[in-house]
């Protein structure tokens, strides 16, 4: 049976000094989806249903950048070190052309690695994420999240209060625990607070960097949630605005884990997006 996120081994490679956990899906043949996490996150916070079905019938690549969940090293507090790491990451793989798919932090990475010809962007899907200069609300979001006492902070965190968006937050934490075996470490405050730094640092500037979205060539696909409290929705349509060739979806009572909420709904976009 072809591997699923909840089953698949961890594997390890090492580049610039770090051992990069990874695991790898799909076929072996075709251009490879590299997924970028959120903040403090690890594979193991993916939507296992998400990205099994991404996986149908292309490569998807999940990891640890350095420091995060079984990777080694020390979490940067850049967005643009991190994304290096990254870009260290996909040469030690050996990948020649890749499609990226960003979610929040990752989405920051993503858009560096876009405008730059370290390696071979194709595509990039940028979800739930903002532009250097854009609208966060990272540190007030967190704290409001964990002070609800929420099964876990997630549903306050990623969905909106309505009954619809929580029982879809819901089912999306209950896929997420399925792997038992194997699961990465939590590393703490050694990843999230250099993360925070990174993420408020992206974000401090008054003006949004609309040249460095115009440097971003490639077809991007933005998608966002109706009522993102970290990353608000404005910040959707200000990268859709300055990018050259970018298409825009909004998803309905959807917080800022709307690719949770509407899974299949986003992989049918993707897929359509990547085959285009």
């Amino acid at each position: 049976m072809p591997a699923t996120l909840e089953q698949a081994p961890t594997l390890f490679v090492e580049a610039s000094g770090v051992r990069f956990a990874y695991r790898r899906l799909g076929p072996d043949s075709g251009i490879p989806l590299v997924l970028l996490q959120h903040f403090t996150g690890t594979m193991d916070a993916w939507d296992p249903a998400m990205v099994n079905a991404l996986a149908a019938d292309r490569p998807v690549i999940a990891f640890d950048n350095a420091g995060v969940g079984a990777s080694s090293g020390e979490t940067p507090d850049s967005v643009e070190r991190q994304a290096a790491d990254a870009e260290a990451f996909i040469a030690a793989l050996g990948l020649k052309q890749i499609d990226l798919l960003g979610f929040s932090l990752g989405g920051f990475l993503a858009q560096v690695m876009a405008a730059r010809d370290t390696v071979d962007v194709r595509r990039l899907v940028l979800a739930g994420t903002a532009p250097r200069g854009g609208e966060e609300h990272l540190l007030q979001v967190v704290e409001e999240a964990f002070g609800r006492g929420a099964r876990d902070v997630r549903l306050p965190l990623f969905f909106t209060s309505s009954a619809a968006s929580q029982a879809a937050g819901a089912a999306f934490v209950d896929r997420a625990a399925v792997r038992q075996i194997d699961r990465d470490p939590d590393r703490g405050e050694a990843v999230s607070t250099p993360q925070a730094q990174a993420i408020i640092r992206w974000c401090a500037p008054k003006e949004i960097d609309r040249a460095a979205l115009d440097a971003i060539r490639q077809p991007a696909l933005i998608v966002h949630g109706s009522d993102d409290t970290m990353f608000p929705s404005i910040n959707a349509y200000e990268m859709f605005k300055s990018m050259n060739n970018a298409t825009l979806i909004m998803y309905p009572d959807s917080g800022h884990g709307a690719l949770f909420q509407y899974a299949e709904t986003f992989v049918a976009h993707v897929r359509t997006f990547l085959d285009a």
